[in-house]
């Protein structure tokens, strides 16, 4: 049975860098689930930075918005996958929620959880370890904005959902992580 860890931080906080360091140490293949997209120029710098900081042995998978069925394709493609690196919930959220903007929040919201239940049904079913990487918002400041509000509460209880399924949780801050559970 595949199990999850979940990887929070803020922004720059160095929880990438962490969550790579975690699965090199693995001698499994790994599959990148990459979700950021290319929205502008600083955007696509920081994907570059991510791309290059991996390894050429890794493959990447990029999907903004369903990550569950293109992963269950390479996984029945590639039986040997023993690490799958989700780089990032909170990317993948800010896609989702912008996909379905104009959509009923509550329909979203459930939506979004029954995404990731599905996601971690998938790592757990088929043996793989996931690492989940995403951001801490709670921490924060509530949005003035609509759309930053949505996102920072549906990220909120994505997160909290991560934690309770993964059987560990780090918080990194300033490049320390800190193991908050398992």
């Amino acid at each position: 049975m595949g199990k999850c860890t979940l990887i929070l931080g803020g922004i720059r906080s160095g929880k990438s860098g962490f969550a790579e360091d975690l699965v090199k140490d693995k001698v499994t293949p790994v599959i990148y689930l990459a979700t950021g997209q290319q929205t502008d120029f600083e955007m696509s710098q920081r994907i570059q930075i991510h791309q290059e900081r991996r390894p050429q042995s890794w493959t990447t998978l990029e999907e903004p918005i369903d990550m569950v069925a293109n992963l269950r394709t390479e996984l029945c493609r590639d039986n040997s996958c023993g690490v799958v690196l989700l780089d990032s919930l909170d990317g993948w959220t800010s896609n989702y929620l912008i996909e379905y903007e104009d959509e009923d929040y509550k329909i979203v919201e459930s939506s979004a959880l029954e995404h990731l239940s599905s996601f971690v049904n998938l790592i757990k079913e088929s043996n793989t370890d996931a690492f989940i990487v995403s951001s801490e918002v709670g921490s924060g400041l509530v949005s003035t904005y609509s759309l930053g509000r949505r996102f920072q509460d549906l990220l909120g209880v994505l997160n909290q959902t991560a934690a309770a399924e993964s059987e560990v949780v780090y918080l990194v801050t300033a490049g320390i992580p800190v193991k908050l559970k398992g």
